[in-house]
């Protein structure tokens, strides 16, 4: 049985920028008349095995996954690994090292908004993030969100009406992309790496939301991690115009990768990517990535 609509790419709360709990999510995949989710946090397997056992309570296939945020050509790229062993010691090395350079890299980027004029302190977003390191968006929204932000002149740009559902996102490109005052030279763990250890984690590797801004994967980036081990892409997620979608459709079919759909789903951090928002998936998706396995 090959129909069904799925969402692989899905965030919890464990995922420090998620706003919902897995039992939350496989509820709204109910309720949605979705087949499969795979709920997939930023380099954590936190929500397994709960999920999974939720999932079959309500009759909800959930199928392990996990994001990692890697490193490739000096951009970074997020690696998603459906069918992930959670337990698996591979999975734990990756997890300590993201965990690590995670840590590091958000005290450092606080760090630089205070010594640029920016009213945060460490502890507040640490606390703030449920003790997990925080990703630079989150980061953001802490600091927008305090009542005090808006008196800074340096922040004003990010209240205006037009631009308050996406400011942390242009917070995040003003300030920690490439050249902004508080960039942070990425430490993370390599792509390269991630695949040549993804055997070993029982997932299936698809890259995520290549077109996304940060990513811009090309042809070639494609055909070089195919040859290191890439199984698929995703093609339809909230990240790409429909312009992407069909040139990453096209590579996919022609670099024999198996094509996904994922929402990137979060909550309130991103406010226009609501749960259902991708419906182009479909479990032939799952059955074909079951089908790479190794």
């Amino acid at each position: 049985m090959m129909n069904g609509v799925v969402d692989l790419h899905i965030h919890s709360i464990f995922s420090c920028d998620g706003d919902f709990s897995p039992e939350e999510l496989v509820r709204m995949a109910k309720e949605q008349g979705f087949r499969a989710i795979a709920i997939a946090d930023h380099d954590t397997v936190e929500a397994y095995p709960q999920a999974v056992e939720i999932g079959l309570i309500h009759g909800i296939e959930v199928i392990p996954n996990i994001e990692i945020t890697t490193v490739f050509d000096s951009r970074e790229f997020h690696l998603m690994l459906p069918f992930v062993d959670w337990g698996s010691e591979a999975v734990n090395y990756i997890i300590n090292k993201m965990e690590n350079s995670r840590l590091e890299e958000a005290r450092a980027r606080v760090e630089l908004l205070k010594k640029n004029g920016i009213k945060i302190d460490w502890d507040e977003v640490w606390e703030k993030c449920g003790q997990v390191p925080p990703l630079g968006v989150k980061i953001a929204q802490i600091l927008l969100d305090k009542p005090e932000s808006r008196e800074n002149p340096l922040l004003a740009k990010y209240y205006d009406e037009n631009g308050q559902p996406v400011a942390p996102y242009i917070f995040y490109q003003d300030y920690f992309a490439e050249g902004g005052l508080a960039y942070v030279p990425k430490r993370h763990i390599s792509l390269e790496e991630v695949l040549s250890l993804a055997p070993l984690t029982g997932g299936v590797p698809v890259l995520s939301h290549p077109g996304a801004y940060f990513q811009r994967a090309t042809k070639d980036d494609l055909i070089h991690l195919k040859n290191l081990g890439l199984q698929g892409v995703e093609v339809y997620t909230s990240y790409h115009s429909p312009t992407e979608v069909l040139f990453y459709k096209s590579l996919a079919e022609e670099l024999d990768l198996v094509a996904t759909a994922g929402s990137d789903f979060h909550g309130r951090i991103k406010p226009k990517v609501y749960f259902g928002l991708i419906r182009d998936g479909n479990y032939e998706m799952v059955e074909k990535l079951r089908q790479r396995k190794r």
